[in-house]
């Protein structure tokens, strides 16, 4: 293949969000390379994602083909560096060199993400690290070596921290075969929006294409450098789809990354737009004049193309072809192989790749291509909840088809089942350490449905079945809801599971409530999902366990939300966090009628704007009660008291059609308002704020001091005035982990904290809460992160709670309550 005239594509920029799981996302890179098979990761699995120093460093991947099949033979990394490195941001195979960017390399120890190039040489005990590329014109702090391209005898590499907006390095092979460096390219006339100039390049060896973004909302834009007469580098051109304002930018699957794709070959250039016209994307075709002018020759896109398709998010070139990756087409994702005339630069008939059968909807199939001869290789960073993988494909007799996977094993700890262990005198039940709380069983993922590579545990919820008396856990995982009925809590049993909506994506939020006999379950940031109703009763004579359960219906007013509140009394849900389809409410609440729960109807929305990060009134927990508490005023009343992450918002919801905000309040050091409980005589609401404690010790880490927080917090308001609630406490525990979901069972709390597993706290003195009792789902963790106990479920009248923890499984623990003992 012809290095000088092919079409590039900017590999994927993976981002991890709050709450998500460690994301590997093996992947990213693909490079197929004389038969060998390079492959990169393409984020840090940090402790803290505020704390880069707390990722370990990353890997390239080198395979070579072994029988039928395929051996990883080298795994390579940056020399003498630890921690976040962002190694593996581009990767460049060049003759018998690599060329890897790093930019987060901090290159003199001063603490700042200067970036890098890595050369690596291939010799007869296969590669090695030769030398750094890195010119002394490269300001410190600006993450060198984002996106590169080699062309001939040209190189580029991009730098998005370059002089605030962005720039390119341009080099020339020397005569050495040295990289020389030959200029610096910024935009000569700078979109004041369209930050990150240097969001993808290429060059062809003659010109240099870069790409810009800034966010979702914004139309993407390139720019084309060529030479004067005098040899130096010239702003050509600046392509872009002007005034076209069904064109935003390039956010990709839930806005988990953003892509913009940029190519050029002599006189064409293209720019992949795969956020364009609702995410059906579609690529923009340009072609240089004689008079030098860049104009616009059409566009090419998928056939039959549907929003969420996201095509152009990759562009890559293979002999006579131009692929084009539509990760989203027909849910699974697919490639488009378009022939071309590279001499009339045009495009002829095209050809669909689809998917494998081992794919899933939002695995980022085609994030990352690399293909030539009968052979590709294409990377799916988000296959396995973001552990990533890469599908080897091959072409049999003019048909491609997948012919291999290339992933890395999850590595977990091995657990088994337990039953009745008590916790200890040495403060140990098994290997989980605890004080007056038994383990009555413990199941692991794997026994639950949990067992393919990368699902997890996260919402829980409980039924009791009011006929037989019957208790059932309701556990929710990445990929679909558990049911287990733990009538004999010390030998549970695993009935069967109920996949995610077909088509919606494996993700780290899934939410589940119970109302009349009937669960009701979202999933966030999942696509179209739905809120799937389930009839409970279904559970009371299953043959054949465990089985796979359909749904009795879906409710699609919403497609993804974070959270399903009810209230039982009025027989009313409420979907929060609602995204990605459907009516969102801004986010806040959006009410259903579920008094028939087979058939689930639109009452309303209500939002307090100018609450929440976006402003627009998100909820991202809530409890709605009918009030009868102190404050007369309101009592009758139906209340949803709300997390809505910057703020507590309370309101009146009484009157569907306008439901009135009756306060809204704020506390010290807020970073994520997320969750809460009233007591049971509504007289106080304890809240806990999941990302207090990560940016405690974010903000330790970059002043050199200590954090700010001695101990994990609750806030405590007191709410008799609904009007104005006051805040008479904050609370610090025996912990320094990360809260997350607490509930209220008379005067005892029951608060999930990650790491820290179940925390039982005494609550009879209000403004005085005292731990009792604790039981350590991941005593081995001691790090400030979203691993371990998720949520618990303390309702039974039998005393079990439910405990999930992500990656082990579900405990089922009683508290032993000696403060009642005489």
């Amino acid at each position: 293949m012809n290095r000088t005239r092919t079409f590039f594509a900017a590999t994927v920029c993976g981002l991890l969000l709050p709450g998500a799981a460690e994301a590997q996302e093996f992947g990213g890179t693909v490079v197929l390379h004389e038969g060998t098979i390079i492959v990169s990761e393409a984020v840090d699995a940090a402790a803290n994602p505020q704390d880069p120093s707390s990722a370990s460093p990353r890997s390239l991947y080198v395979y070579e083909r072994a029988g039928e099949g395929w051996e990883r033979t080298a795994t390579l990394r940056a020399p003498e560096h630890g921690g976040a490195d962002y190694f593996g941001r581009f990767v460049l195979a060049d003759g018998d060199r690599l060329l890897v960017g790093a930019t987060a390399l901090d290159s003199d120890g001063d603490g700042q993400s200067d970036g890098s190039v890595l050369i690596f040489r291939r010799g007869g005990d296969g590669w090695e690290f030769e030398r750094y590329l890195r010119p002394e014109s490269v300001p410190p702090g600006v993450s060198f070596g984002r996106f590169a391209s080699i062309g001939g005898n040209l190189l580029v590499v991009t730098a998005l921290g370059y002089q605030e907006t962005g720039g390119a390095w341009v080099f020339t092979r020397g005569a050495d075969g040295e990289w020389i460096e030959d200029g610096i390219l910024t935009s000569a006339d700078p979109d004041p929006q369209q930050e990150f100039f240097g969001w993808g390049a290429h060059t062809d060896g003659e010109r240099v294409i870069v790409g810009a973004f800034a966010g979702p909302q914004l139309p993407g834009a390139a720019y084309v450098f060529g030479r004067s007469a005098e040899g130096d580098w010239v702003q050509e051109a600046r392509l872009g789809h002007e005034g076209d304002e069904r064109q935003p930018g390039a956010a990709l699957v839930a806005n988990r990354a953003a892509v913009l794709a940029v190519g050029i070959n002599g006189s064409h250039a293209l720019l992949g737009l795969p956020g364009a016209y609702d995410g059906a994307g579609t690529v923009l075709n340009y072609v240089r004049r004689s008079s030098g002018e860049w104009v616009r020759q059409g566009s090419l896109s998928a056939f039959q193309r549907q929003p969420g398709d996201y095509f152009g998010a990759t562009i890559a070139a293979r002999d006579d072809e131009l692929w084009i990756a539509a990760p989203g087409a027909g849910r699974f994702g697919a490639i488009y192989a378009f022939s071309r005339d590279a001499a009339a630069a045009e495009f002829g008939s095209v050809t669909r790749i689809a998917a494998g059968p081992g794919t899933d909807a939002g695995d980022g199939f085609g994030l990352s291509i690399s293909a030539s001869g009968d052979m590709a290789v294409v990377g799916q960073p988000w296959d396995d909840a973001a552990l990533g993988s890469a599908a080897v494909f091959e072409n049999r007799d003019g048909t491609w088809s997948e012919t291999a996977k290339l992933f890395i094993p999850e590595e977990r700890r091995p657990l088994t089942a337990l039953s009745e262990v008590d916790c200890g005198d040495d403060g140990m039940a098994d290997q989980f350490t605890c004080d007056q709380v038994d383990v009555i069983s413990f199941l692991p993922l794997d026994a639950i449905g949990g067992t393919d590579r990368g699902i997890e545990t996260n919402d829980v919820w409980g039924w009791t079945d009011p006929q037989t008396g019957r208790e059932y856990a309701i556990v929710g995982r990445t990929d679909g809801t558990a049911f287990i009925d733990i009538s004999d809590p010390a030998a549970p049993v695993y009935l069967g599971s109920l996949p995610k909506t077909p088509g919606s994506l494996t993700q780290s939020w899934r939410d589940i409530k119970v109302h009349a006999n009937h669960a009701f379950v979202v999933a966030d940031n999942a696509g179209e999902h739905g809120m799937q109703v389930f009839d409970l009763t279904r559970l009371r004579d299953v043959r054949g366990a465990p089985v796979e359960f359909d749904p009795d219906t879906v409710y699609e007013g919403i497609a993804s939300a974070h959270n399903v509140v009810i209230n039982e009394e009025t027989a009313t849900a409420y979907a929060v966090g609602s995204s990605g389809g459907g009516e969102t409410c801004g986010g806040g609440l959006h009410m259903i009628d579920v008094s028939d729960p087979k058939a689930p109807t639109f009452l309303g929305c209500h939002a307090e704007a100018g609450t929440g990060r976006g402003q627009t009134g998100y909820t991202h927990d809530a409890q709605c009660v009918n009030y009868h508490g102190p404050d007369a005023e309101h009592v009758g009343k139906e209340i949803c008291l709300k997390a809505n992450e910057t703020h507590v918002v309370i309101a009146d919801v009484t009157d569907r059609d306008n439901p009135v905000t009756l306060s809204t309040a704020d506390y010290p050091a807020a970073t994520y308002t997320h969750q809460g409980w009233l007591t049971d005589d509504h007289r106080y609401f304890y809240q806990n704020d999941e990302l207090d404690e990560m940016a405690s010790v974010g903000q330790a880490q970059q002043t050199g001091t200590e954090p700010d927080m001695e101990a994990s917090r609750t806030l405590i308001w007191d709410v008799s005035d609904l009007d104005d609630p006051i805040l008479v406490k904050e609370h610090f525990g025996e912990t320094f982990t990360i809260d997350h979901n607490l509930y209220i069972v008379g005067d005892l709390m029951y608060q999930s904290n990650y790491v820290s597993g179940l925390r039982v706290l005494d609550i009879s003195d209000r403004e005085n809460p005292r731990e009792v009792g604790f039981f350590d789902t991941v005593p081995w963790d001691e790090s400030v992160t979203f691993d371990g106990s998720w949520s618990n479920y303390p309702f039974f009248a039998s005393g079990t709670i439910i405990v999930s923890s992500g990656k082990e499984g579900v405990f089922f623990l009683r508290y032993r309550r000696p403060e009642l003992v005489p």
